[in-house]
């Protein structure tokens, strides 16, 4: 199977990380007998510095025309004093919008060898598997007006929403809901806002076409207290652009790093761009210490999710599990006990995982 992948390393350790992701798409290209063709352009800093610009037209164009989309990370203190429309983030929020990628899937599963990393007791956060499902191209960050007025004396950002809107995020995460065991938290505050009671109705409403799921509602503010304090009591969540940003981060509590957590932004037709959740680091880019496993697992979502390699993603997965019961930790997961080991040696026991698992199954099946 031939699949035509955009990479968008971007800034900072995106750069690192996406060459750890092509060494695994490499990997199991070579193991599953695929074709992943590559075509890296660029991105929020570096795209500004190469051509004015956080999103060139050109990585629009190349996007829309992809199977998938990997994306490395953007931003950095160089691009701190742009403005609002140059900044690097701009080029994030754009590549969502212009390629109506509206569902962000953030899952949050904890390591058993990680369970010590978090500074949450390890009885609180054991077997905590949750799904955050935030809506990715409204709310207040593209609602307008969004400006500075009276002189820079006041300001207005605008939370907007269209129903359609609400209804295929909602519909998404119904679905996703049926697919692990049918437990659905909507997270609101519909006690302030408009917006919040017209997405509590159309939950409410949706409901009923999914009759075997369980609908919760919760506040926002309840629901941010909950994750850390009884993160089991979640299955699926789902809430809009703003609260999903905030507790999708606060979640990585949960694994011990937020360099640990995959994404994917995907629409109805399965394509998606699928990224980390870290920042770009700045200040460790170009030392050889990232994290790659972020971005090594977000690869697992796009083989699972865009190209449904179902056994492919799995085998990534249990690869970056196995690393880590080995005892291989990075600096980020601030762990004493382990094997230090910095962004190239972790990619390699990742590929060596990977390729030597598939040759042990392909050898068990001839004796089947």
């Amino acid at each position: 199977m031939n699949k035509h992948i955009v990479l968008l390393p971007g800034d900072g350790i995106g750069k690192e990380i996406m060459e750890s992701a092509k060494q695994v798409l490499d990997a199991v290209a070579g193991e599953y007998g695929h074709r992943f063709t590559l075509q890296e352009h660029a991105i929020g800093g570096s795209a500004i510095d190469q051509y004015d610009t956080p999103l060139p037209e050109a990585t629009i164009a190349a996007s829309q025309e992809a199977d998938a989309i990997l994306l490395g990370a953007v931003g950095g203190e160089k691009w701190d004093a742009m403005p609002s429309e140059k900044r690097p983030e701009k080029g994030l929020l754009g590549i969502r919008k212009a390629l109506g990628l509206f569902a962000n899937l953030r899952p949050v599963k904890g390591f058993p060898s990680l369970l010590h990393a978090s500074p949450l007791k390890e009885h609180i956060i054991d077997g905590s598997d949750i799904l955050i499902i935030r809506e990715l191209t409204g709310g207040l960050y593209f609602g307008r007006p969004s400006e500075r007025r009276d002189n820079g004396r006041e300001v207005v950002d605008t939370l907007h929403y269209r129903r359609d809107e609400m209804e295929r995020i909602i519909d998404k995460a119904f679905q996703s809901a049926r697919l692990r065991h049918n437990h659905l938290t909507s997270v609101d505050k519909a006690n302030v806002l408009e917006s919040s009671r017209m997405w509590r109705e159309i939950v409410n409403e949706k409901s009923h076409e999914y009759p075997d799921v369980t609908v919760d509602h919760m506040l926002v503010d309840a629901a941010a207290m909950k994750l850390i304090t009884q993160p089991n009591q979640f299955d699926v969540m789902v809430t809009e652009n703003m609260f999903g940003d905030i507790l999708s981060d606060e979640a990585s509590v949960l694994t011990g790093s937020l360099g640990m957590l995959p994404s994917a932004s995907v629409r109805s037709d399965g394509i998606g761009l699928y990224e980390p959740v870290h920042g770009s680091a700045p200040d460790i880019a170009g030392k050889g210490l990232a994290n790659p496993l972020g971005m090594i697992l977000s690869v697992a979502l796009m083989l699972r999710h865009s190209f449904r390699m179902e056994t492919e993603a799995a085998a990534v997965e249990r690869a970056v599990r196995e690393c880590l019961d080995q005892g291989y930790v990075t600096s980020d997961l601030n762990i004493s006990a382990g094997e230090m080991v910095g962004t190239e040696q972790m990619t390699a026991a990742v590929v060596e995982n990977l390729t030597v698992k598939s040759v042990s199954d392909s050898i068990c099946s001839m004796y089947v």
